[in-house]
């Protein structure tokens, strides 16, 4: 059966949220709390005023931080491999890519050269546990969340492709629709996609009934208490 897609709108107003917003959406049109598909942790981001970016999950796996025993046309066949798979997919994509070395990763497979040409190939942009470097010369235009920053690309090669892959303690298939910012990353449930973009709405609204009073200048707890019960009743 053919996996459930967003609406062009969808498309437009995930771009514009930020991932705590997607978050917090996705359990009101869930109708609970206890949405836990997203990364646990601090991550770094190569451009924090990137905003959102949102795609399918193209997946693989590195690590760099001991010298390889495969035969060096081995490693590059498998690196052509790789490409191919980033080349591959429904747009828009994403590549997620997870360092077997965490957390303990000294290898940057995020850099200059590789987010010129993952761009290139028509990827929106990079989520890892991994490392990233060349921060002044990274490609505009493509943001990365990664676990850490470093300056060398040490031993890193490809391992293995369109597997599950783990970053943050976010476990994700090849082909999963992820959404990440600054903040992180998350896997949206296909079968919130048909109420997602009303949820978000919602969820908006809702948050308007505690920050307009609380950002006008007579706000106080009166006005607090009676504004935090029109909010308990109307968010999940």
């Amino acid at each position: 059966m053919a996996k459930l897609t967003p609406s062009d709108s969808l498309w437009k107003l995930l771009r514009e949220v930020d991932t705590p917003t997607v978050c917090n959406s996705i359990e009101v049109a869930q109708g609970r709390r206890g949405f836990d598909k997203f990364t646990k942790g601090t991550m770094l981001s190569s451009n924090p005023n990137y905003g959102s970016f949102v795609g399918y999950a193209r997946t693989a796996k590195i690590s760099g931080i001991e010298k390889p025993v495969e035969p060096p046309d081995e490693i590059r066949a498998l690196r052509m491999k790789y490409f191919h798979h980033m080349a591959e997919g429904k747009e828009p994509k994403i590549a997620v890519v997870e360092d077997l070395d965490y957390p303990n990763c000294v290898s940057a497979w995020w850099g200059e050269v590789h987010t010129a040409v993952h761009k290139g190939l028509g990827v929106a942009g990079a989520l890892t546990n991994g490392v990233m470097r060349d921060l002044g010369d990274l490609e505009p235009g493509f943001p990365v969340i990664a676990g850490s920053i470093g300056p060398s690309h040490a031993f890193v090669r490809a391992t293995e492709l369109a597997t599950r892959v783990n970053i943050f303690g976010l476990e994700i298939d090849d082909g999963d629709l992820i959404h990440a910012d600054r903040h992180g990353a998350l896997v949206i449930p296909e079968d919130v996609i048909p109420n997602l973009e009303n949820s978000i709405e919602k969820l908006i609204s809702t948050e308007h009934i505690i920050l307009g009073p609380a950002r006008e200048p007579n706000f106080n707890i009166e006005k607090l208490e009676i504004a935090w019960k029109k909010f308990e009743k109307a968010r999940t």
